[in-house]
């Protein structure tokens, strides 16, 4: 799944991974961070899970075929993939990432912890910088799993068996982050103060 690592004096900009299980809080997060920096650059995912409720396609997840994406693996053009709960295709498109990067451009992507793994093998470190979502209160993160949609109690202990390993290995991320229901604005500032801090750090 992976590709050789991109010089490293092709990338001048940094890449920020808000990292974490499904239900964690990694999309509001975004959404925030969306909203108050227009300049930033949001990768769009592709999935091959159904569209839920009040989704638009192309905003949050390009909704393509298993077939369609199956041929772009075949293409090369993910920089990371992963099957999710044992069903649903995962991926991200390469170009939306790389090419931004080596203009310079802060990049925020949400992914979960095997497609952190997958990408932290491909970017050069002083460009990449991980955010872990952690939420300790599990039956918090059942309740907001739930909220989403109806689901078979087959499909929530799939996701609530993968949060367990995810929230296992936050420690490889650079940062954790809580983030406990009805506290989603101290997690949002706190995620803002991580990625202005770190871009202090860039030499432009």
């Amino acid at each position: 799944m992976d590709d050789n690592k991109e010089k490293k004096e092709e990338l001048n900009g940094k890449l920020f991974l808000i990292v974490g299980p499904s239900g964690s809080g990694k999309g509001s997060v975004i959404s925030e961070i969306k909203r108050r920096y227009h300049g930033f650059v949001y990768p769009v995912s592709y999935t091959t899970r159904e569209i839920r409720a009040g989704e638009k396609n192309d905003q949050v997840y390009h909704f393509i075929s298993k077939e369609e994406f199956k041929k772009r693996i075949a293409n090369g053009e993910f920089l990371e993939y992963a099957i999710v709960h044992s069903d649903n295709y995962y991926g991200t498109d390469k170009k939306e990432i790389m090419e931004p990067l080596k203009g310079g451009a802060i990049v925020i992507r949400e992914v979960d912890i095997q497609g952190f793994f997958s990408i932290q093998k491909q970017i050069p470190k002083e460009n990449l910088v991980s955010i872990f979502m952690k939420v300790s209160d599990l039956n918090d993160l059942k309740g907001r799993i739930l909220r989403r949609g109806e689901i078979s109690e087959n499909e929530l202990k799939k996701r609530m068996d993968s949060a367990l390993k995810e929230i296992s290995q936050a420690e490889f991320c650079d940062y954790q982050v809580p983030n406990q229901w009805g506290q989603m604005k101290q997690s949002v500032h706190e995620v803002e103060q991580i990625i202005l801090s770190e871009i202090k750090k860039i030499n432009y």
